[in-house]
């Protein structure tokens, strides 16, 4: 799945593209995806102009004066600039055509993606109303990851994955995060030292802010907006690494399951 990085690379990408460009037509070839298109997408969206491209978590908000599409890529969906009348390949399941001969294509094999239109704020959406703060942002601090995780006996890796505490920190950079800051990722969360989640919360900010500069994570199913895989997988220092040894210490990595996901970490390093 793309992880955060990934999609914001995505945003980054898209965004010169498309901000500012009048909505000529949107084309739906199959609207049965994870959640089924909305059906007033291709009816309200063209005439308007994309005034901005924002993130939410793993959401890209595409804002108009009339209202904001809601996409998630989900396992495998990727967005190109395309031009307007290139046949589509299988799995191109929707087309947002704009006024300059080009379309922002999605593509997405799984058909695990979202693709929603609100005329609300997006952010008041069921989908993101109740989601924690931005990992990137000023709201995450080790003093909030120390006072929100008193008494919660769930492992620390667990702890800073889940959405309501803090958003887009998934399986990939949990486990690089943990291991800049040393932390055991088995430990429970209500057991760590402020000193310690401080050390977590600008781990976290610098690994994502070092995936993001990297381009993204390879993974089996992301392509950025121009095709190319990201490149922050060689950097990884446990992730998929189980037997190999630490960069820092020489200790093999280790591999244990945590809530169905499989985690890395090196036994010397982390505690």
């Amino acid at each position: 799945m793309p992880e955060l990085p990934e999609v914001e690379t995505t945003r980054r990408g898209i965004e010169p593209h498309i901000v500012n460009r009048r909505v000529v037509e949107v084309r739906v070839r199959q609207p049965r995806l994870r959640r089924h298109v909305s059906p007033q997408l291709a009816r309200q969206l063209p005439g308007l102009t994309i005034d901005s491209v924002e993130r939410r978590a793993k959401y890209l908000l595409l804002g108009t004066a009339g209202g904001s599409v809601i996409l998630h890529l989900g396992m495998s969906g990727s967005l190109r600039i395309v031009p307007h009348n290139l046949a589509p390949k299988t799995h191109d399941h929707l087309d947002i055509v704009l006024d300059n001969d080009t379309a922002l294509r999605f593509h997405d094999p799984r058909r695990f993606g979202t693709v929603l239109w609100t005329q609300r704020s997006p952010f008041r959406h069921k989908l993101l109303a109740e989601l924690g703060p931005e990992p990137l942002g000023e709201e995450l601090t080790g003093d909030y990851l120390y006072t929100t995780s008193r008494n919660r006996r769930i492992a620390v890796k667990q702890y800073i994955m889940d959405s309501h505490v803090v958003v887009g920190v998934g399986n990939i950079y949990a486990s690089e995060a943990l291991f800049r800051a040393g932390v055991d990722p088995r430990r429970a969360a209500g057991r760590i030292a402020l000193l310690r989640y401080r050390g977590l919360a600008n781990a976290i900010k610098t690994t994502l802010s070092d995936a993001i500069a990297q381009g993204g994570t390879t993974l089996r199913d992301y392509l950025n907006e121009e095709g190319q895989p990201g490149y922050f997988s060689l950097h990884l220092n446990v992730y998929e690494r189980a037997g190999e040894p630490c960069h820092t210490c020489g200790t093999a990595i280790r591999k244990v399951h945590q809530g169905q996901r499989s985690s890395y970490y090196c036994p010397h390093c982390q505690h």
